[in-house]
């Protein structure tokens, strides 16, 4: 593709049910704005959407669990959401939401278009129904005993205790969340989109061709579903909060979150430009954006939005007519804290807004740490400590000991005015200093352009640790007293690598980069980076303001502390919540003996396909080898477990799961704190060995 016109960059639209993390920021937020910055720092054409997911049954669980309506929790979210958004300094455009008038109008428009034209096929199928509550309950409406592992709180889409994708049928025992009845099978009709149909047109087959040029997990995992084969799925529901389904017949009905949401990309342009009148005087407006093929789309996302923004998105997109389809999809993978997985319900995470009070002036510290352990193409680890040490060794020591020394030793010898100088008779090659700045700045643009973030911002740092090797060799403030030609030489040098830095930090430290046009009196352009002629002589520079701060070790431990106490808390809920201290019914021996205990050896370990949880095993038994199905893929690679003894339940009656067939069950040991381990022998001992 050459060179778009222009770019509509969108970054997933979290669910306004509760406040933003540091994995949501890791995962899609921080990179959308670190590449608009740069495209915007091009003076390219660009408008950056995002806004608040507002229908769905998370919404609805939360209002259940405060006592309040959808509405008002959707309200609450949506502004804590934005605020904090906007003090980090995540650059939107616009930050709408799904619960507006023009979203609701949009995705009515948008369904009926594709019902019109025939898309949808009408299934009438049998879902739960909840007799008290008189309405159908979604798959976290039912709750029961996972047949896999026997959590007796397994939701009806997944066992969030062994990692099982579940359906609601899959359960035992299956009670509605709503009221505490059994819920009864009745037949309800809905809309479904027929992927498997549209997998096969021509159309989607060349739009599929771009996942060769997309990063690797994008393209896996969408190549995954697609060779499973993809089925059809409901695009309406049964709830009452959500956008109304606009045909007749469809009464009690709102459109899947799935189709709605990412339909809010375009009512929010559409908001944007209703309420920017600039856009009146170059003459553009929001189709544009969405419907010339000379505009770019992208899409930022976590890897567990891939399939939607990379799949089912697009097929709609496609089956509209109107629209252009995404030009690429950055996803990243999941960011970790302290080793631990990050979990809303346990608190186990770092909450955007508490850190913005906590750290005041601090954001771009924030973002330097979590782009340099952005979890690209696997999934990272965020430490307090390591966020230290960035902070203190990197940003401090060096990006803003340099900007300081600089500033500070020009007003001290220069009253604040930029020197005369000579670089050649100095003996200085401003030349060199010059091409190794605009290769920095070449090596940005190309990663950039493949969204490899981490690596750009490294060739950030390295220009300003050039800056910094550049004045310690020299050491200004001892040769001012023996040589001032030298000197003024010198600390012009060190103002222009200052002044080329400005720009250069733009798109990761934004107010970082304010600060330092400040005190350099002047704003630059991309294209001006690498000249050693941005700072003329006689210019006045602003007094020098310190950039960064060494964070102290009781910062840190005071984090560590907040950690461990949501540690502790969940290791005191009820004994009911808590899998720790929860002792099951007394069973008889004779209960016991009915299970058939067994050593097994792995022999094969691989992950299955559009599920991140379950692995796929081949397991010896001594008198046979069995296919069996776990879900520990994310407490062990595959390759962690051939070779390994482990303890089987080889009586448990054969289930298929996603299509293959499980003929056991693995025995682990686990805490509700992101630790599984398996339950074999410690020795070596042969497969088939019975286990009493």
């Amino acid at each position: 593709m050459s060179e778009p016109k222009r770019y509509l960059v969108t970054a997933a639209l979290p669910y306004a049910n509760g406040p933003v993390h540091i994995g949501h920021l890791a995962g899609c937020y921080l990179p959308a704005d670190i590449y608009v910055r740069y495209l915007k720092a091009r003076g390219k054409d660009v408008v950056f959407i995002c806004g608040s997911d507002e229908h769905g049954v998370p919404i609805t669980i939360k209002a259940k669990k405060e006592g309040i309506t959808p509405q008002q929790v959707v309200d609450k979210y949506n502004a804590m959401m934005r605020d904090s958004f906007k003090e980090f300094g995540i650059d939107f455009s616009y930050y709408g939401r799904t619960s507006s008038p023009t979203h609701h109008n949009t995705a009515q428009e948008f369904f009926r278009t594709l019902y019109d034209k025939g898309v949808f096929k009408e299934e009438v199928t049998k879902q739960y129904y909840d007799e008290e509550a008189k309405q159908f309950l979604a798959d976290r409406y039912i709750t029961g005993t996972c047949p896999r592992c026997g959590n007796p709180s397994a939701y009806g889409d997944q066992c969030e205790k062994c990692g099982t994708s579940l359906s609601p049928t899959d359960l035992i025992n299956p009670k509605s969340a709503l009221s505490g009845a059994i819920p009864v099978l009745k037949e309800t009709k809905n809309w479904f989109l027929p992927m498997g149909e549209l997998q096969q047109t021509e159309a989607f087959q060349e739009y599929i061709k771009r996942f060769d040029s997309w990063k690797s997990n994008i393209k896996g995992q969408c190549n995954s579903w697609l060779t499973e084969g993809l089925q059809s799925r409901a695009m309406t529901r049964d709830l009452d909060w959500g956008v109304p389904v606009p045909i007749e017949g469809a009464d009690g009905k709102v459109l899947y979150v799935w189709f709605d949401a990412p339909i809010g990309y375009i009512s929010a342009t559409k908001e944007y430009f209703e309420t920017n009148p600039k856009f009146e005087i170059r003459n553009s407006k929001w189709e544009d954006y969405w419907q010339d093929e000379d505009s770019a789309l992208l899409h930022f996302i976590g890897k567990d939005n891939i399939v939607f923004h990379a799949i089912i998105f697009p097929m709609m997109l496609m089956t509209h007519g109107k629209y252009i389809l995404p030009t690429n999809v950055p996803a990243n993978e999941f960011l970790n804290l302290e080793g631990d997985k990050i979990s809303t319900s346990r608190n186990w995470a770092v909450w955007l807004h508490e850190y913005l009070q906590e750290f005041s002036g601090k954001q771009d510290v924030l973002r330097y740490a979590l782009c340099a352990a952005a979890p690209e193409t696997k999934d990272n680890d965020f430490t307090w400590k390591d966020f230290q040490s960035r902070n203190n060794s990197e940003l401090v020591a060096i990006l803003g000991n340099f900007v300081n020394r600089t500033v500070v030793l020009t007003h001290k010898f220069y009253e604040g005015k930029v020197p005369a100088f000579d670089y050649k008779e100095e003996g200085f090659d401003e030349a060199m200093v010059a091409m190794h700045i605009f290769q920095s700045k070449e090596k940005i643009e190309k990663s950039m352009e493949q969204f490899r973030f981490r690596e750009a911002l490294f060739e950030v740092m390295e220009v300003a640790r050039l800056g910094n090797k550049f004045l310690a060799d020299n050491e200004p403030w001892k040769l001012i007293k023996t040589n001032e030609k030298k000197t003024a030489a010198i600390m012009n040098l060190a103002l222009q690598i200052c002044a080329n830095l400005s720009v250069l930090m733009k798109p990761f430290l934004p107010h970082s980069s304010q600060n330092l046009e400040k005190m350099m009196g002047k704003e630059f352009g991309w294209n001006d980076i690498g000249s050693m002629l941005l700072m003329q002589e006689s210019d006045t520079i602003g007094e020098a303001v310190l950039m960064y701060e060494k964070i102290e070790d009781e910062t840190i431990d005071a984090q560590l502390a907040k950690l461990a106490a949501s540690k502790v808390a969940n290791s005191q809920q009820p004994l009911a919540n808590n899998p720790l201290t929860e002792v099951k019914p007394d069973i008889t021996y004779d209960d016991f003996d009915k299970l058939d205990l067994r050593v097994g050896k792995v022999l094969e370990a691989e992950k299955v396909p559009k599920a991140d949880k379950l692995l796929k095993l081949i397991v010896d038994l001594g008198f046979e080898k069995r296919t069996i199905l776990s879900g520990i893929a994310e407490y062990y690679q595959p390759e962690e477990l051939v070779g390994k003894l482990v303890t089987v339940v080889a009586n448990l009656a054969p289930r298929k799961i996603r299509g293959i067939e499980s003929q056991g069950m693995l025995l682990m040991a686990g805490n509700d704190f992101g630790k599984l381990y398996s339950v074999g022998p410690d020795k070596d001992i042969e497969p088939g060995s019975v286990v009493k």
